[in-house]
């Protein structure tokens, strides 16, 4: 399977490229600010074709350029339900206090959603997209519509946690939608289940594995399953 990804934006967002081969239909997740660029090369020079844009969660740094890969590529965009309003109006919920009542209107008149939207409303589903088999996972806790993406490569598993598990550190819970005691249940019961090898691709920094933050995660010591 070919994957390659890049911080993209200010908040150096991870955004990831996904295929079967490279020549071939392509999932691209979570593309973020300033990701088209570096997008199309890499599309470009593997000649994949995007079929579908994966979204972790609404949060801006996550959707900003999803609309635009979408339409300009003609595929659906998944995003689970409870996260579909950030798709139209990014900041509705953080309030005037959060960037100022102008702005925060000028800001979110930018946005819209892709001609193509599904919901990923059934938690644990399956779906095929350009050739790969992808397992959804409900893992509200970060947002209340985040969610994790599983795929297969080989025995293996690779699972793309956007903001809900990074290495050594989980996502942040203070803002709108968001829950500690979720989050913990979501990790418990949607990822700590998984192989110690499973790869762990987040939404931002490094890649790590299941098995090394079952050790090493401070905010996990404590936790099974």
């Amino acid at each position: 399977m070919f994957i390659t990804g890049f911080p993209a934006g200010l908040l150096a967002c991870n955004c990831y490229v996904l295929a079967p081969r490279t020549g071939a239909d392509a999932i691209v997740v979570d593309p973020g600010q300033r990701a088209m660029g570096p997008l199309r090369r890499i599309l470009d020079d593997n000649h994949l074709t995007p079929a579908a844009v994966l979204l972790t969660h609404g949060h801006i740094d996550h959707i900003w350029s999803a609309q635009k890969v979408a339409d300009m590529y003609g595929c659906p965009a998944f995003i689970h339900p409870e996260d579909r309003g950030m798709l139209t109006d990014p900041i509705k919920d953080f309030g005037r206090g959060f960037i100022g009542g102008l702005a925060t209107s000028a800001f979110g008149a930018l946005f819209r959603e892709p001609k193509q939207l599904v919901e990923l409303d059934k938690d644990g589903d399956k779906v095929e997209l350009g050739g790969v088999t992808v397992t959804v996972d409900h893992t509200p806790g970060h947002t209340r519509g985040s969610v994790v993406f599983r795929v297969a490569q080989g025995p293996d598993e690779i699972a793309f946690t956007g903001d809900t598990l990074f290495r050594q550190s989980v996502g942040r819970t203070d803002l709108p939608g968001g829950s500690g005691r979720d989050l913990l249940g979501s990790i418990v019961n949607k990822l700590l289940v998984l192989d110690d090898d499973t790869v762990v691709l987040p939404g931002h920094g490094p890649r790590t594995t299941i098995g090394f933050e079952r050790r090493h995660n401070p905010f996990l010591e404590g936790l099974s399953k």
